[in-house]
């Protein structure tokens, strides 16, 4: 097992070297910069040569994007992720700062989705092929199909607008929020969550149950489940430990390629519910140009999409007693 982590280890470091290499000359070879952006078109902001050339070697600007990448991998090896250039603030701040409000859309919605997913998944299997199966596998590919802005956008005009129930956007009520009490502000907090964390779980309940439903189907025709039966065991047994335990293999998996999603949020539905988190600051900074935000996102989202293939890996190890790595 130590030998194939080194190696893994090895083979992500070079596949997140590559990742930032080509970011990076993607992002800096993007029409504008962030100090052109800044002027805004307006001929009463335009700096001097003498101004704008001063502060495209304050912000590195003024280095061909090779030597700039270079002096990129420099910094961040010494634990420095750069400044932005757009909010004059550290990017390790702005991202630490964003954290929290993405987490808690996802982390809620995956658990939900968790809690919702396997018994209904266990239930269709139990009830396959009977009416109420068909109805809810109907609703469910119906809920997978439907985006989710475009749902974001039928909740905002129902319960915010028409009926007045929700808040449109944001994360608190901005007038009345430093009044609260504690649990007055968990409260505002997790009423401004409510449709955000419903358009972020109903895709992923639907597909998660599909799944379910799938491998459970295919364990329950194996001869294990068979000798289950005929001993004379509960359909219940049968469904949970016996069939059930094997899926998780499969499920684990899965559980593992979602680590990403659980900071990089949706950058659609963040913008739509304007809530501050880190697919917000995302699609900000690329219209800000703000190269040194935009590479932090990207670090960040890369290496928790290789610690998650890992993780799924050492996981399938850990369900599987049969597999194992050299």
């Amino acid at each position: 097992m130590l030998n194939y982590l080194i190696r893994r280890l090895m083979i992500g470091a070079m596949t997140l070297a590559m990742i930032t290499f080509v970011i990076f000359a993607l992002v800096r070879n993007m029409p504008g910069t962030p100090l052109t952006l800044a002027e805004g078109g307006d001929p009463s902001r335009q700096m001097s040569p003498e101004s704008l050339a001063r502060l495209e070697k304050l912000y590195g600007l003024d280095k061909p994007w090779p030597q700039a990448y270079v002096v990129w991998i420099g910094n961040l090896v010494r634990g420095d992720m750069g400044r932005s250039i757009s909010r004059k603030e550290p990017v390790a701040k702005l991202i630490g700062d964003r954290v929290p409000a993405t987490l808690l859309l996802t982390v809620t919605s995956l658990v939900l989705t968790y809690l919702l997913a396997i018994p209904l998944g266990l239930w269709s299997t139990v009830k396959s092929n009977t009416a109420a199966e068909r109805g809810m596998s109907t609703v469910l590919y119906m809920l997978y199909s439907l985006p989710s802005f475009v749902a974001a956008l039928y909740l905002q005009i129902v319960f915010a607008v028409k009926l007045g129930w929700m808040p449109l956007t944001g994360i608190v009520d901005t007038q009345t929020y430093e009044s609260l009490s504690f649990w007055g502000k968990t409260l505002d907090v997790a009423h401004h969550a409510i449709l955000p964390v419903a358009c972020f779980t109903y895709g992923s309940l639907a597909y998660y149950t599909r799944f379910i439903k799938a491998n459970m189907e295919e364990a329950i025709r194996q001869d294990y489940v068979r000798t289950a039966r005929a001993k004379g065991l509960s359909p219940a047994r049968v469904i949970v430990h016996h069939a059930f335990r094997n899926t998780l293999i499969p499920l684990v998996t899965l559980m593992g390629l979602t680590l990403p999603s659980l900071l990089s949020g949706g950058i659609i539905l963040e913008r739509i519910f304007a809530w501050p988190g880190m697919g917000t600051l995302f699609f900000e900074s690329i219209g800000e140009r703000d190269y040194p935000t935009i590479m932090g996102l990207t670090l960040v989202f890369s290496l928790l999409t290789l610690v998650g293939q890992l993780l799924a890996d050492i996981l399938y190890a850990v369900v599987d007693p049969r597999v194992t790595y050299h």
